[in-house]
């Protein structure tokens, strides 16, 4: 008989009328808590909105009441009637309404639990919303969408669900944008070197973009040899390693410093990756390492072995995840990045490089179009994860055909979406790698010229940020140590000791 009532249920010719999911008492309740009480508003602030509210009219009553606590003022039935009116709700005033919500409620202890009732309830009429979405479109796909398309949307539609609560976010007033505004800049008051943004580790840098900032596309630029991978993943293990993280009343972790860290590496492969940042760390030469020449001496006082240990201990123990997968298209990699923000947390992803991304859907040979539909899915994907996302990008040789190979923005491959999307392009110059390869002959007046410029710029690199939508442009001093492939702090004349 069980069978035959499902059969029943599903049978499009008698299909059962399902009232969406909703508890009108919680909203009453919730509301009246509110009225008696404005401290009741603390308790949901966080994560209910009007949207929430199934009842129009609940809708409209939080919306202002929460207006009116934010500004400081008093939201009780007299003050809120003037806002909402006093039209007619089915037989009685909105004054009365808002009287019989503030009469029938009588503590504020049972505040949050109603408001998570209300707010799960919304989530799950939104899921029935993206479920039937589903069901109408592959119904009736037209041809030219594929199922992967649909699936991808479908999956985006979740995961901003699954972040925010909602998957239309609409327009908000410029009043709550100046508060978050205000906020960022309290925490960055607050935070260690007073930053807005992330630290890269880097002080200078830091210094001069403030760190990196949530939703901004940043683009590190570079020929081959200059150090583009090197200093992404400089940076990149600077931020696992400072991640620190509070637990919030609702459960959820909240960065304070630092961040979870996800790595696409399209061109290396995660061991090569993970030898280069232990290098860095433990001061032993990646050939070294690859080669097996390490050398463990108490004698000598060498103890390579023992800080190549110590290092890869460290790396166990930060949030840094890397995918290796070559040859991804943009779908792909947005979609693994919204899985790993919704399974373990991102505070900023690293992509290295651009140009080894392909497009969604084959353009044949037109790339400049392909790499405007990545550049502008990465800077949508930014503001959608609420993150940095660092881009490494390849230089034409043009470059090479210059006396002065310091880059600019012309430089940048197909670079029409590239300068246009990014809200910071930087590139990566190291004035050696250019001396090596023109020594003069030795014993001539150019090669003590060459000598002294070599011993200029040895171990120096230059960040030269050529864009930077909120901020300055200019260079930024570097040490650079090419055998263990680190980037570091410069030493300022200021900060050395004094000669004698």
């Amino acid at each position: 008989m069980s069978n035959a009532v499902v059969l029943k249920a599903v049978s499009p010719q008698s299909p059962e009328y399902r009232e969406a999911p909703r508890s009108v008492e919680a909203e009453q309740a919730l509301l009246g808590a509110i009225l008696i009480n404005n401290e009741a508003f603390d308790k949901v602030a966080d994560f209910l909105d009007a949207a929430h509210f199934f009842e129009e009219i609940h809708r409209r009553i939080y919306e202002n009441a929460a207006s009116l606590i934010r500004a400081g003022k008093l939201a009780s039935p007299i003050t809120l009637k003037t806002y909402l009116g006093d039209g007619d709700l089915g037989g009685v005033t909105m004054g009365q309404y808002l009287a019989r919500l503030a009469g029938d409620a009588t503590t504020i202890i049972n505040a949050e639990h109603y408001g998570r009732i209300i707010y799960e309830l919304h989530q799950r009429r939104s899921l029935i919303g993206i479920g039937t979405d589903v069901v109408n479109v592959a119904y009736d796909a037209p041809v030219e969408m594929p199922p992967k398309a649909q699936i991808e949307e479908a999956e985006r539609k979740l995961y901003e669900l699954a972040e925010l609560g909602r998957y239309e976010k609409g327009f908000i007033r410029f009043t709550d944008a100046a508060a978050r505004a205000i906020d960022m800049a309290a925490a960055a008051y607050r935070r260690d070197g007073k930053l807005s943004g992330i630290a890269t580790g880097l002080t200078d840098l830091d210094r001069m973009m403030g760190g990196l900032q949530s939703s901004d596309l940043v683009i590190i630029a570079g020929r081959p040899g200059m150090g583009k991978t090197a200093l992404a993943t400089n940076i990149a293990y600077n931020i696992a390693r400072a991640y620190r993280a509070e637990a919030q009343p609702e459960g959820r972790l909240k960065t304070v410093d630092g961040g979870v860290v996800g790595f696409f590496s399209l061109e290396m492969s995660a061991e090569q990756l993970a030898t280069r940042i232990i290098s860095e760390r433990s001061g032993v030469p990646s050939y070294k390492i690859r080669r097996g020449d390490i050398v463990e001496d108490e004698r000598r006082g060498v103890f390579e072995f023992s800080k190549i240990t110590e290092a890869a201990r460290e790396m166990q123990t930060i949030p840094l995840y890397i995918d290796e997968t070559g040859g991804i298209s943009i779908a792909q990699l947005v979609s693994r990045a919204r899985r790993l923000k919704r399974q373990r947390g991102l505070d900023v992803l690293f992509v290295d490089y651009l140009q080894l991304l392909s497009g969604s859907t084959r353009r044949g040979d037109n790339r400049v179009q392909e790499l405007t539909e990545i550049t502008t899915s990465l800077k949508a994907l930014a503001k959608e994860l609420n993150a940095p996302i660092v881009a490494l990008s390849q230089l034409s040789r043009q470059v090479e055909n210059r006396e002065d190979k310091r880059p600019q923005l012309s430089d940048l491959r197909e670079s029409g979406s590239i300068e246009q999307d990014a809200d910071v392009v930087m590139f990566v110059y190291r004035e050696e790698y250019y001396l090596k390869n023109t020594k003069p002959r030795e014993g001539t007046d150019e090669h003590l010229k060459w000598m002294g410029a070599m011993e200029q710029a040895h171990g120096k690199a230059e960040i030269i940020i050529g864009k930077q939508r909120h901020g300055p442009t200019g260079t930024v001093d570097v040490q650079f140590d090419a055998d263990v492939t680190r980037f570091s702090n410069l030493a300022h004349d200021e900060s050395l000791p004094e000669r004698m």
